[in-house]
């Protein structure tokens, strides 16, 4: 309806015009205007008509240059409105795959509470019935049975060590994150048999506890995805610090690579992407297949007054507790 409008809008102007020159014809309109306006001729007031026609001419092009931008800027928005749409739809995946990745892991978790931490429970159990049983005087059956309880009491607490790591790593609390880093290169070395140098650059300060987290977990992330599917023999870590402006982590393999819809199409990377945005970073992947994969990860950091008024404020529930 809308785009036959201005046809019908310009059919109309036409038929004005053909009716208007059918009129001026059979009255001799403009010679009744040229008589009637040569007594101004002091004023050049005969060059009104032909001004006024170059001014609608100039008013159609005006107003058809006009119609062209209003188009493009019509075509723009909707192809705007599309991919608006098609993020929405993108989001809505991701944030179901997401899910999904949540109730894989605690449906991995539960069951290994349930497989080991139960099993280790039960062994204690039957080690205190057992010292129940024994009798006063088999000191040797007791000192069995207290020694199989404390094994399996050391084994739970192990299990339980293993997966604290899991939800939180506790080299970070305990090391700090230069350290903690160097122990997750040092454990992927022993676990794959591989090289992994660890560098820092530039001079590091502290960070907000979310800021280290996510540096922390990119890391941990892209390991494992190089022990999974790179087959790569070395890889090289480089935390880059900068005063006041921002750090970067870059993780770099000499792997086989992939390609650009590997690279996008696993959950891993995305909870990194995600984690990066979280803190205000950017997270980039440059990978060639048969030349390793590159791994970039960049937060700024806020101004060191900024910095020192939340390490402020962070600190001063700690310092109350003490004074107390």
């Amino acid at each position: 309806m809308h785009a036959s409008r201005w046809r019908i809008d310009l059919w109309i102007v036409v038929g004005a015009t053909l009716s208007c020159y059918a009129i001026s014809s059979a009255w001799e309109l403009n010679e009744l205007i040229a008589r009637s306006l040569a007594r101004f001729e002091v004023w050049q007031a005969d060059e009104v008509p032909l001004s006024i026609t170059f001014f609608a001419c100039g008013l159609a092009w005006y107003a058809w240059r006009r119609r062209r931008e209003i188009q493009a800027q019509l075509a723009l928005r909707q192809r705007a409105e599309q991919r608006i749409s098609d993020l929405l739809v993108r989001n809505r995946e991701l944030a179901q795959q997401l899910i999904s990745r949540q109730e894989s892991d605690r449906l991995e978790l539960a069951r290994e509470l349930h497989d080991e931490l139960g099993q280790l429970c039960t062994a204690v159990r039957i080690e205190t019935a057992c010292l129940r049983g024994c009798r006063a005087d088999d000191r040797e059956g007791i000192l069995a049975a207290a020694e199989r309880a404390d094994s399996a009491a050391l084994g739970m607490y192990e299990s339980v060590r293993a997966m604290l790591r899991r939800l939180r790593p506790a080299n970070l609390d305990s090391l700090g994150l230069e350290a903690a880093l160097q122990a997750l290169c040092n454990s992927w070395a022993e676990r794959t048999a591989g090289t992994c140098a660890f560098r820092v650059e530039g001079v590091a300060r502290a960070m907000s506890d979310s800021v280290d987290i996510t540096v922390y977990r990119v890391a941990q992330e892209a390991l494992t995805n190089v022990a999974r599917h790179a087959a790569a023999s070395q890889v090289q870590v480089t935390l880059s610090c900068l005063v006041d402006t921002e750090v970067s982590l870059t993780i770099q393999d000499n792997g086989r690579g992939m390609n650009s819809a590997e690279a996008t199409g696993g959950l891993g990377l995305l909870g990194a992407t995600e984690r990066a945005a979280a803190v205000g970073g950017q997270l980039q992947l440059l990978s060639v297949p048969g030349r390793g994969t590159t791994l970039a990860l960049r937060v700024p950091l806020p101004s060191s007054r900024q910095s020192l008024e939340v390490d402020a404020a962070s600190a001063a529930p700690a310092l109350v507790e003490a004074l107390r």
